[in-house]
């Protein structure tokens, strides 16, 4: 008979990916070796590869377990179906508070995915594209017109700009906290949103 796994089995899988992903985001992932991650963890290296066979695995498994949690979120915020601005708002704040807690796997997923193999990296990239094309429906549905003039996805990615870095300069200790900057971020995006001019098309474009 196979043996199951322990009850601890999936918390202690998190507790390394957290704790590799610290590794990763503050080392570089070709600077960390299994090694440091077994001690960081506070385990045996024959224990952890118990859990991950190789720093690869580690790797995987957090750029994806980190950009599947923003694919949930942005279908959790679209199956409230709330009126447009709502909608975006909520999608910023979901988004800005997500990344607070996964500030070390969102480095890496910035970072590292260079580092994948080709089919793994091509699997997060549509997850993350997957995340984009959400934030660009909702800001589609304050401006409708945006979408006619292929601005709908400069202007998302615009707004992760703003969302993507707040780790570089936002302090844990500081006087803001992420809950805090969120409808700052909002506020911002959606008070220059109706300024945006379309931009004429460019003689190739018309051609």
């Amino acid at each position: 008979m196979a043996r199951g796994r322990s009850p601890g089995y999936d918390d202690q899988r998190e507790m390394i990916v957290a704790r590799a992903a610290q590794l990763f985001a503050h080392r570089g992932y070709p600077a960390t070796s299994m090694n440091q991650v077994a001690e960081a963890c506070g385990l045996s290296k024959a224990t952890l590869y118990h859990y991950y066979r190789d720093k690869y695995s580690l790797l995987v498994s957090i750029a994806e377990n980190h950009v599947s949690r923003l694919v949930e979120l942005v279908a959790d915020v679209e199956a409230q179906r709330l009126p447009a601005e709502r909608r975006l708002r909520e999608l910023i704040r979901r988004i800005v508070v997500e990344y607070a807690g996964a500030q070390n796997a969102h480095r890496v997923l910035t970072e590292d995915v260079k580092f994948l193999e080709d089919a793994d990296r091509e699997r997060v990239l549509d997850k993350q594209r997957s995340v984009v094309a959400g934030f660009a429906r909702a800001v589609v549905a304050v401006r409708p017109d945006l979408r006619r003039a292929a601005m709908d996805k400069p202007l998302t990615m615009l707004l992760f700009g703003m969302i993507n870095w707040m780790f570089t300069w936002m302090r844990p200790d500081g006087a803001l906290d992420h809950d805090a900057m969120a409808p700052v971020v909002a506020d911002l995006f959606l008070g220059g949103l109706p300024a945006v001019q379309l931009p004429k098309p460019t003689r190739a474009a018309a051609a």
